[in-house]
């Protein structure tokens, strides 16, 4: 069966052979002599392609598509010429196929070697048949030229000095060998660079063909003076003896290349950002994109469980103003440790090598029991069921509680990002540990900040009613929304592991529960005990399995299941893509599928537009997911993407309107 790069070649060929005129040639093409080359010696040759403009040429390995060009030499006898040197190419991604190309002049240096024997003085011709194809928008052109030069024999006389230039533009060689090895659908490669070195946006073009698929992310880290580079395999591969390529540091053309053998590459390392490092904001504006993105956390659909733990707070900080600065700043360093903590673990999960986002820790059935546990220990304690001397929740003003509150809160708080915050903490990602845990802590200051701002500016306190019995019954109306939340987390076990992982989840919870009631008592104490051991050994007897995902749910959009080459396909088709990244813990991304997605206007609308969809569940660890969502700058969900028929993608708002679907599907 012909392999993808070739049907598309065979396409090109076609294209260009009905479309392209006979008579010009849209790549000029001159052959260059460097200088005169004493007997026995070696100089270069320059082949210089100049594309008109919207027109380019090709690398030696094109990529999806294309042609490299094709020499053909016609040398004295005993004179040899090598191997074409090229300059770093660009990336051109059209339909899903990714090119490597020069889209403006460039020159291949050829080494040429001359005899012992060659004359002195003498004037010896060079001529080479070339081919290549050149390309613009539209069409493709294969073309073919003779190029003619002359070569003097001898010492002295003219250099071209343009060979300065093309020479500068070819990527040197590194001194030392890489190593490369095949492992979970990626080839990684280790390449010894120090860790000095500036590497602002960088991209490996592969001289070994058809080995990975060349449009998918590429992804980076740096570990001392290695550079490893993890490239996505194009199926199921042998491994071979070794690989080569050009690593490009930016976008100016500057670029190394190297060849790789077989052997261990260096594991974990720091996330580099490749070409988006360069379009990062400066820190102090991710650091305003933070605060202002805890701030909406407040009133985002996903922080809804927290809602109730401010508002019990938010009302006795009118006590007294020691009481409500004391609450404040207790409240505020417990949301910022929580963030500090969660973003600390995620950057060393990350360095380690482990492929995680934001919200990772609810991709983990343990922590779900845990907050399920959680959640409804604190509906009791809200409905008046128990109270713990000397910790509340939602009791009187007592610091600890407010910091064990704004732990709570945190942690509860992050697993959506919402607008502002998706660029800061996609950012976090990228940048170095320290400033990345400063968008952290910027997040958790954003976060604690309308409490914070009540502890300390007495005009806002003294909006809020009076204490009194008021407080008591909304303390009760509070348990309802925390009673929803552990319900909530009730469904996400049954999503994670099945009717019998909910069921381990709400016996520990009430083991957990059963002896706070009764902690006057003996007699829930020991109903606890009983209902412990029954968890313990419902545990114990029942082999889970959490990697056994619940069945997939149908909605009105038939979304087939996102991977890169599914992505890669529907761009192909010619069509508009939809593609949406959720969760069943994400509330933001239901609310997001009620109101826009998973409604009959936008099937009729997407139905009429032929728009593919696809949907990526990231309600489990997928590392491809985490990978793809990293390279689109995203540390986190809902994320949205839409990609008009042979476009790039375009990112929408992470909250949706009924329209933002509609519209988009009409347009086109």
């Amino acid at each position: 069966m012909l392999g993808r790069k070739l049907l598309a070649s065979i396409a090109l060929l076609l294209a260009a052979l009905v479309a392209a005129p006979a008579h010009a040639n849209h790549m000029a093409a001159e052959l260059v002599a460097q200088g005169p080359v004493a007997p026995g010696g070696q100089t270069e040759l320059a082949i210089a392609m100049t594309p008109e403009k919207d027109w380019h040429g090709y690398w030696t390995n094109p990529g999806d598509a294309g042609f490299a060009t094709a020499l053909d030499w016609s040398l004295p006898p005993g004179w040899k010429a090598g191997e074409p040197d090229y300059p770093v190419p660009q990336t051109l991604l059209i339909s899903g196929l990714m090119n490597h190309v020069y889209e403006g002049p460039y020159a291949l240096l050829v080494p040429l070697s001359v005899p012992q024997d060659a004359v002195p003085g003498s004037t010896v011709p060079v001529t080479v048949e070339a081919q290549w194809l050149v390309c613009n928008p539209q069409t493709c052109v294969p073309e073919r030229a003779t190029l003619a030069t002359t070569v003097k024999i001898g010492t002295g006389g003219t250099i071209d000095p343009r060979f300065d230039k093309w020479r500068a533009a070819i990527p040197p060689l590194l001194d030392s060998k890489a190593g490369f090895e095949l492992a979970d659908g990626k080839l990684r490669i280790g390449i010894p660079l120090p860790a000095s070195l500036d590497i602002a946006a960088p991209h490996v073009f592969l001289s070994t063909p058809e080995l990975i698929d060349y449009a998918a992310p590429q992804i980076f880290r740096r570990d001392g003076n290695w550079l490893i580079a993890e490239l996505p395999l194009k199926g199921a591969r042998p491994a071979p003896g070794e690989v080569s390529g050009i690593l490009k540091l930016n976008d100016q053309g500057d670029g190394i290349r190297f060849v790789a053998v077989a052997g261990t590459v260096p594991s974990g390392g720091t996330p580099l950002a490749g070409a988006a490092e360069q379009k990062l904001p400066p820190l102090w504006s991710l650091l305003g994109l933070a605060l202002l993105g805890g701030l909406l956390l407040n009133i985002m659909p996903c922080v809804f469980p927290i809602l109730s733990l401010k508002a019990l707070s938010l009302a006795r900080a009118g006590e007294s103003e020691a009481d409500a600065r004391a609450d404040g700043l207790a409240y505020t360093g417990g949301v910022i440790l929580a963030c500090l903590a969660l973003g600390g673990v995620m950057l060393a999960l990350r360095a380690a090598g482990n492929e995680i986002g934001w919200a990772f820790q609810l991709q983990e059935p343990g922590v779900v029991v845990f907050l399920l546990v959680l959640a409804t220990a604190i509906t009791a304690n809200f409905a008046g069921l128990f109270e713990l001397p000397g910790l509340s929740f939602s009791g009187s003003g007592k610091p600890l509680g407010a910091f064990a509150t704004g732990l709570l809160a945190a942690f509860v708080a992050t697993p959506c990002t919402g607008p502002f915050m998706a660029a800061a903490m996609g950012a976090a990602l990228l940048l170095p540990p320290a400033e990345a845990l400063l968008l952290f802590a910027a997040l958790g200051l954003g976060i604690a900040l309308p409490f914070l701002a009540l502890g300390f500016v007495p005009p806002l306190r003294r909006l809020l009613p009076k204490p009194g019995r008021w407080m008591d019954i909304f303390r009760k109306a509070m348990a309802v929304p925390m009673g929803l939340t552990a319900l909530a987390l009730v469904w996400l076990c049954w999503r994670l592991g099945g009717p019998w992982f909910v069921l381990f989840g709400l016996l520990l919870s009430a083991a957990a529960v059963l002896p706070l009631i009764g902690y006057r008592g003996p007699v829930l104490k020991v109903a606890a005990m009983f209902v412990m051991m029954a968890a313990v050994g419902l545990g114990g007897w029942h082999p889970y399995s959490f990697d056994t995902r619940a069945s997939e749910e149908t909605g009105l959009i038939p979304a087939k299941p996102f991977t890169e080459a599914a992505l890669a396909e529907a761009r192909k088709s010619g069509k508009p893509v939809f593609v949406w990244f959720t969760a069943d813990w994400c509330l933001t991304c239901k609310v997001n599928e009620g109101v826009a997605i998973e409604r009959a206007e936008t099937k009729a609308a997407f139905d009429k537009a032929g728009v593919v969809a696809l949907k990526g569940d990231w309600t489990r660890r997928d590392p491809a997911i985490t990978r793809f969502l990293n390279a689109q700058g995203a540390a986190g969900i809902p994320l949205y993407l839409w990609y008009r028929p042979g476009g790039e993608a375009q990112q929408l708002p992470q909250v949706l309107t009924p329209s933002s679907l509609t519209d988009l599907a009409k347009a086109g």
